[in-house]
């Protein structure tokens, strides 16, 4: 323990296990105070079980030798749960200064298959879900910043981190539910980011490749995706949580708006959408010709996430 979030507090959804619990591990291990958000539900948003963010919050507090942990195992995709998590924190911790959004399910269908209730639920939970809490505590946070939280020298401890996924970059089959919500939370952080950005607090995504129950879900339909499951069980999620620390410390004051991946021992800055060519139309009636004609040697592949980081990874 190096003591560098000593003070804070934060909030973790999806933290009883996988990414989320060990996330909420390293912020404890740094001296922040966490609440363990998770209601305990299947990978696929099914039922509930409180005992899982209990039991994550007494292994952490054993752990650690204190009480710096306290279990939430409520959904928090409605505004109202959302802002009673907000509340807990500042109840039990005084504030709060970091949220991670990392609570996601998955019900994947090709789109010619899938149920608009499955995509509804997915949306809600891993989309919907993120905007709640981040407007319930960026709230909180910006009046941090007024009122001397973190010192006479300003308030710089305000830190958003939301897990996308690559399927919201490249896409992938069957994920469509899953992948839109992963790029609209993406989206979400850059306008965060750009709405924060005078208050000091820093809005950044980050996509993970590790161990999780999703990889453990994965029925490989090839061996390209057979040897792509092989390799990401070999990662641990300590991984992501250093990155997700790293990005909560103060030296990362000045990284915001940005989108990280993470894979064991790699961690990437990816590109964002910018133009890449321009083209004035003459015709409209020759409008697709000339587009295939003066884009065509540019056009995105149709690469799945899979495919495009199927290599042995540093871990």
């Amino acid at each position: 323990m190096t003591a560098l979030l000593e003070g804070r507090s934060a909030i973790v959804t999806g933290a009883g296990r996988g990414i989320g619990r060990a996330i909420a591990e390293a912020l404890v291990a740094e001296g922040a105070k966490v609440i363990v958000a998770d209601n305990g539900a299947s990978i696929a948003g099914d039922g509930g079980d409180p005992e899982v963010a209990r039991d994550t919050v007494k292994a952490l507090n054993d752990k650690i030798g204190g009480k710096n942990t306290l279990a939430f195992s409520e959904s928090v995709a409605s505004p109202g749960v959302a802002r009673q998590l907000v509340d807990l924190a500042i109840k039990n911790f005084g504030g709060i200064d970091i949220v991670v959004n990392n609570a996601a399910i998955l019900r994947d269908a090709f789109v010619f298959r899938a149920d608009p209730r499955d995509w509804d639920a997915v949306i809600r939970t891993n989309l919907s879900s993120a905007f709640y809490l981040i407007n319930a505590a960026s709230a909180v946070m910006r009046e941090q910043g007024k009122s001397g939280r973190g010192g006479k020298e300003g308030y710089d401890w305000g830190r958003i981190v939301n897990i996308v996924s690559s399927a919201g970059l490249y896409g992938n089959l069957g994920q469509a539910a899953y992948a839109s919500a992963k790029a609209g939370l993406f989206g979400l952080t850059r306008v965060t980011a750009m709405d924060l950005q005078r208050a000091n607090i820093t809005v950044n995504a980050v996509a993970p490749f590790a161990k999780t129950r999703v990889t453990d879900i994965i029925q490989p339909a090839n061996e390209a995706q057979k040897t792509y499951k092989e390799r990401a069980l070999k990662i641990g999620a300590h991984h992501v949580a250093a990155l997700v620390t790293s990005l909560a410390s103060p030296a990362a004051k000045a990284i915001t708006g940005q989108l990280f991946g993470v894979r064991g021992r790699e961690v990437f800055l990816f590109s964002q959408p910018r133009p890449v060519a321009t083209l004035v139309v003459d015709q409209p009636a020759t409008l697709a010709q000339d587009l295939t004609a003066k884009f065509g040697g540019q056009f995105t592949d149709m690469t799945t996430d899979l495919e495009a980081f199927n290599t042995e990874p540093l871990v």
